[in-house]
């Protein structure tokens, strides 16, 4: 009698648990996954001077972290290798020009994530980018050393706090993202700059995979 008490108890405790395995959210859970895709990147400034921008496509890519602080709520931080950029036309010490700019950055940012269901997950915060690379391409109308000089020479901020916005759409372990991000900050570092001054606006859509 004891003996098929036990097992019943035993059987019991198996069933509760297989449910309980089977019924937890898993937005309760710690993730870590990576994720790669695009950029569709371009300037914009606050104070209007007179500069005409274009989109450009660049990578981004990287790994990110999910720590829930319940059901609904987590928070996300990322750790991004992005392109962003423009190309763009204008005038240069009176001289019309055309200008492409690719930078790289490693984006940090640190999301707040409110997740009203399984397979959707919203996030937005901060985010901190750190300038580690930049290439320039230049068209002058008269081909003027002088006036690429003045762009080498462009006191750049490599430092730069933005604000990020988006959603993450889950499909079992895959990870669809995509996002909204605007710099706070202009790229003109002190001022001295002669490069139009500027702030970086992004499109983001990425594929990932969570572990």
């Amino acid at each position: 009698m004891k003996t098929k008490l036990i097992i019943i108890s035993v059987m019991s405790l198996l069933t509760i648990t297989k449910i309980y395995g089977q019924t937890e959210s898993p937005r309760t859970k710690l993730d870590f996954g990576i994720k790669a895709g695009t950029n569709i990147s371009n300037v914009w400034d606050s104070k209007g001077e007179e500069f005409a921008a274009d989109s450009k496509f660049g990578f981004a890519g990287g790994v990110f972290l999910g720590v829930p602080l319940g059901e609904v709520l987590g928070l996300q931080p990322e750790v991004l290798i992005s392109q962003k950029g423009f190309k763009g036309s204008g005038s240069l010490l009176g001289l019309p020009y055309s200008f492409s700019r690719t930078t790289t950055y490693l984006d940090i940012p640190l999301l707040v994530q409110i997740k009203p269901a399984d397979f959707i997950t919203l996030v937005a915060g901060p985010q901190f980018s750190y300038l580690l690379s930049q290439k320039d391409v230049y068209t002058f109308a008269d081909n003027s050393a002088d006036q690429e000089q003045e762009f080498e020479n462009d006191n750049i901020r490599k430092n730069i706090l933005g604000i990020v916005g988006g959603a993450d759409l889950y499909y079992q372990n895959f990870l669809f993202s995509g996002r909204l991000g605007w710099d706070f900050q202009t790229n003109n570092g002190d001022g001295t700059s002669d490069t139009p001054r500027y702030k970086n606006q992004w499109l983001q859509f990425m594929v990932g995979y969570k572990f």
